[in-house]
């Protein structure tokens, strides 16, 4: 039985923290793989193409071979819910042990998640630790981007964990040990717009991605010095 790890999200665009993460589950756990699987369609937000943001993962992790693009290609028109995503991809690989990789500010999301009583207890979550600008938790203001120290993190997650069972769903939760990363792809998107560059905030493949197709921009025809 393989150990399969999911790592989704929007991927506008991928950087090196998301690598740093991915890389952290994979010898954590020692997987087999993680899959990363780009929203067809954000439920949250609007995003750059989904072709755009698909091609700038497979940029960044085509010198991994541990590390495979979803091979669900296909456009929805819905938008692409966990349980949509775990189903798709348990019927393509059959016989896994299944993790999902989530942010620790996301995985605060889970007990309000669509179809929350089968995705959660399908899988394995590795959590994680991450500088958070946003949550239910009351810090003071210079707290707020600070990173959490694990024992932090592991209340945070604990919250969850009972907030699930108060709602009789189980979850086997851990998480990565890792270094804080304050990388996101909203300061990359501003980078881009500000002209600024993103040289070591993304992998050169992904800044080159980038470039040739002038995303990111306000001004039609614009270039950013990236």
């Amino acid at each position: 039985m393989g150990q399969v790890a999911i790592l989704g999200g929007t991927f506008d665009p991928v950087h090196w923290g998301h690598l740093l993460i991915a890389q952290a589950a994979l010898s954590q756990l020692n997987l087999t793989q993680v899959i990363w699987v780009p929203d067809r369609l954000s439920p949250h937000k609007q995003a750059c193409s989904y072709e755009h943001r698909r091609s700038m993962v497979e940029q960044a992790i085509t010198d991994n071979p541990s590390f495979i693009l979803s091979p669900l290609e296909t456009v929805d028109a819905k938008p692409n819910y966990a349980l949509k995503t775990l189903t798709e991809l348990q019927d393509t690989y059959s016989n896994c042990q299944w993790y999902w990789i989530i942010g620790i500010d996301a995985f605060q999301t889970l007990p309000h998640w669509y179809y929350r009583e089968a995705v959660i207890p399908a899988c394995d979550w590795l959590v994680a630790p991450r500088p958070i600008t946003t949550t239910r938790v009351h810090f003071t203001k210079s707290e707020r981007t600070q990173p959490l120290p694990d024992s932090q993190s592991s209340w945070l997650c604990q919250q969850v964990a009972q907030q699930l069972a108060s709602q009789d769903i189980s979850i086997r939760w851990q998480l990565l040990q890792m270094p804080a990363v304050g990388i996101s792809s909203t300061l990359i998107r501003q980078y881009c717009r500000q002209h600024r560059s993103i040289r070591y905030l993304v992998p050169e493949s992904v800044r080159a991605y980038i470039t040739d197709h002038n995303l990111y921009l306000e001004g039609v025809g614009s270039s950013s010095q990236v």
